[in-house]
């Protein structure tokens, strides 16, 4: 029987990629891959540029496209996670739309499954991106690997294939905020890395910008890190006892009159400025937490669907 490769590609304002990635996909699965069947999932996130209106003439032309068109803009983690887990086949490709991470490494992907490997992901070894980024997120990983128990994977966005055995445990996650890169790197499947160099986006434009780097930076440390909660209260202990020691011996020198020259406003306000400094990041960052525990809490769905084709 022939085994079966699902591909997941998450779409946002992607009009300008759609048909290249489909003939590009097409190309990959008609060449090296032909002895196994597929499907080509694309899951939108709202999009308004005209790319459903595209999609759906794939679906038409080709039975082997499935399309899932949410309801609202999700989120490119909620809506990629909700993709692989309503695939069928043996094993799932999840991509990009920009075909940033050459869809060509899929051959070597399902190579290196066929030898036993139930997750094969591609790691960026270069990036023809803008160099600022690669260097901002080289120091992300550098530091998550650091305040987390789990051993992060660096300069790894999502791009490789899962067997059907690690998507069914995806299933049972019932995570509303998937942090996916966290989770590939704790669930600990037999697991290879392959190297990649990333290309350019050939077409449109980028829509993942500072506040969603933000945002998923932010939803990789409360999710897996407790070190900086526990830095607040161990920070918070030395300055207070740092505090005490010193109104301590400012009163014994002024009870016995060795010293009589006035603190200062100088010294007061950096003082207190610091603190407020200090505080203001730490309330900050218990918001943070707070609003990962509440997406949790709430049970909302990953995504809401508005319609789906070919299932």
């Amino acid at each position: 029987m022939r085994k079966k490769i699902s591909m997941v590609i998450p779409t946002y304002n992607e009009k300008d990629n759609i048909f290249d990635d489909y003939d590009r996909l097409k190309k990959i699965m008609d060449g090296d891959l032909s002895a196994y069947d597929y499907e080509m999932l694309f899951i939108d996130n709202c999009s308004t540029d005209g790319t459903r209106d595209l999609l759906r003439v794939l679906a038409e032309r080709d039975e082997n496209v499935k399309v899932i068109l949410n309801g609202n803009n999700f989120g490119w983690m909620r809506s990629s996670f909700y993709g692989m887990i309503q695939t069928t086949g043996d094993c799932t490709v999840l991509l990009a739309a920009d075909m940033q991470e050459p869809p060509e490494m899929m051959v070597e992907f399902v190579r290196e499954w066929e030898d036993g490997y139930k997750v094969v992901i591609g790691i960026k070894s270069k990036s023809n991106e803008n160099k600022f980024k690669y260097f901002i997120r080289e120091c992300f990983y550098d530091f998550l690997s650091k305040i987390t128990e789990n051993k992060h994977i660096k300069q790894f966005m999502g791009f490789g294939l899962y067997d059907s055995e690690f998507i069914d445990v995806l299933r049972k996650l019932d995570d509303p905020l998937p942090y996916f890169r966290g989770i590939v790197a704790e669930l600990g499947f037999k697991m290879k890395q392959v190297e990649y160099v990333q290309d350019k986006r050939r077409k449109g434009k980028t829509h993942f910008n500072f506040f969603r780097m933000y945002d998923l930076a932010m939803l990789g440390i409360t999710s897996y890190s407790k070190v900086l909660m526990r830095m607040a209260t161990i920070i918070g202990f030395g300055i207070s006892g740092v505090s005490i020691l010193i109104a301590f011996v400012t009163l014994i020198l002024k009870l016995f009159h060795i010293i009589d020259y006035p603190v200062g406003i100088a010294a007061i306000s950096i003082g207190v400025f610091a603190l407020g400094g200090i505080n203001l990041f730490f309330i900050g960052l218990v918001g943070e937490y707070i609003l990962n525990m509440n997406a949790r809490i709430m049970k909302r769905p990953l995504v809401v669907e508005e319609e789906r084709l070919n299932f």
